[in-house]
């Protein structure tokens, strides 16, 4: 039988450089290394174009190429004769092999030879196996059953808050992942922030990333799953840490100090960008192209169910007012920047953006009248807050701010109370202050 390129994906995630055979229009052979073979669809596979090198200046002049890739773990040799197509310089594609060979790039030390210029795509005419006398690789876990398992363990979750939990915790039982992220993408468009983590020691909740930037910011932007299965030095975040302004408060990303597979998968429903879902381990080459396919599903389902928790009918009565007792204890300082909406305790920044401005609000009106019950809706329609229309994103401010509060002030909580319901329960008196 003949090989297919689906049944090859293993040979093509570049762990052992594959080999290409072109000629000149004069019949003059050349043979070089490529850094990447990437699947593309079950008939097209992407060279990555990184300088106007010999072959290149062959395929453009006579269109056919011949790749040897290898199977890592058996060893064998696959044969590809192959037809080119055209050049892409942008979108999700070239995007997905920039990331990927950034990942090979570091791993030789070759970060700034292997510069991405475009992603050349052929079609496959035909695959010859060239020692089918060896026996296959061992087959890899079943992607399949790990889903199905991940997806049970999501359970009934009673809210958004539980659902962010349990989306976070059925990795490591379901695909044996122990650090991951879910970010949740802004009103604006523009960013994400962390709303739960998995398996660091600081949970970073409430920590940014701009779309576009680094690995989690270009899966967001081109609604694409990005994969990286080497160490890298690009696609990280220090140097975007560093390039950031040093008087603006940030929180960073828990993320691992030498990650040797990176994976990050954008939620996407109703055409729409929900989030990511980001995952990493110390292990080389531990997410399969299978992983890949099973995380894309499993990441579809989590956006659903995240965007119908979210849009969730609020309780149709008025929050109940009920004056709290007078605090005592030392004067807890708090300080709001209107600019960016941030808010600090005691000189320690906590939170800044939408969640910022609720805080504020609702601080203020806690302290002018012992206001304590409040409600979504009334929140939305507010007009001292300066923002737009909510959406389905204050709910997950809410619990943002809920669990960011818990983490580092304990003395001011957020209850919730009901469906779009919640109380803010505040253990010292308050000092104000913009």
């Amino acid at each position: 039988m003949k090989p297919t390129l689906e049944a090859m994906r293993s040979c093509l995630d570049g762990a052992i450089p594959a080999v290409v055979a072109t000629c000149a229009r004069d019949g003059t052979p050349n043979v070089a290394y490529a850094s990447q073979v990437h699947y593309v669809d079950a008939e097209h596979v992407a060279l990555s174009y990184q300088f106007f090198s010999k072959t290149r200046e062959n395929v453009l002049a006579h269109p056919y190429a011949q790749v040897q890739v290898i199977e890592p773990g058996s060893f064998r040799h696959f044969r590809l004769k192959l037809h080119y197509m055209r050049t892409e310089t942008g979108g999700p594609l070239f995007e997905y092999m920039k990331a990927q060979l950034a990942g090979i790039a570091a791993q030789t030390r070759m970060d700034k030879v292997f510069m991405l210029r475009g992603a050349d795509i052929y079609r496959v005419l035909d695959i010859e196996s060239v020692d089918s006398h060896l026996p296959p690789a061992p087959l890899p876990s079943d992607a399949l059953l790990s889903l199905r398992r991940t997806l049970e363990l999501l359970g009934d979750a009673t809210d958004l808050s539980d659902l962010a939990d349990r989306a976070l915790a059925a990795l490591t039982p379901g695909f044996g992942i122990r650090h991951a992220l879910l970010l949740m993408q802004d009103e604006t468009g523009d960013t994400l922030y962390t709303l739960g983590s998995l398996g660091y020691p600081d949970s970073g909740i409430g920590a940014e990333v701009k779309i576009g930037e680094g690995l989690i910011g270009v899966a967001a932007r081109e609604r694409i799953p990005i994969r990286i299965n080497y160490r890298t030095g690009d696609y990280t975040y220090q140097a975007a840490m560093r390039a950031t302004n040093a008087t603006e408060p940030r929180i960073p990303l828990p993320l691992l100090a030498n990650p040797h597979s990176r994976i990050a998968v954008p939620l996407i429903h109703g055409g729409r960008s929900v989030g990511v879902l980001y995952a990493e381990s110390e292990q080389d080459a531990f997410f399969s192209h299978a992983d890949e396919d099973a995380l894309v599903v499993y990441a579809h389902h989590l956006a659903a169910l995240v965007a119908q928790a979210a849009c969730e009918s609020d309780d149709t009565e008025p929050a109940h007012i009920e004056p709290a007792a007078r605090p005592s204890g030392a004067p807890l300082a708090v300080r709001y920047f209107a600019a960016d909406h941030s808010v600090f305790i005691d000189n320690d920044y906590l939170i800044k953006g939408v969640a910022g401005s609720i805080l504020w609000t609702l601080l203020n009106e806690h302290a002018s009248n012992g206001r304590r019950d409040f409600c979504n809706r009334e929140l939305r329609r507010d007009p001292r807050l300066p923002l737009p229309d909510f959406g389905d994103n204050l709910e997950t401010r809410l619990i943002l701010l809920q669990r960011r509060l818990a983490e580092r002030c304990p003395t001011i909580a957020l209850e919730k109370t009901g469906r779009g319901r919640f109380r803010l329960n505040v253990g010292r008196p308050l000092q104000l202050s913009a």
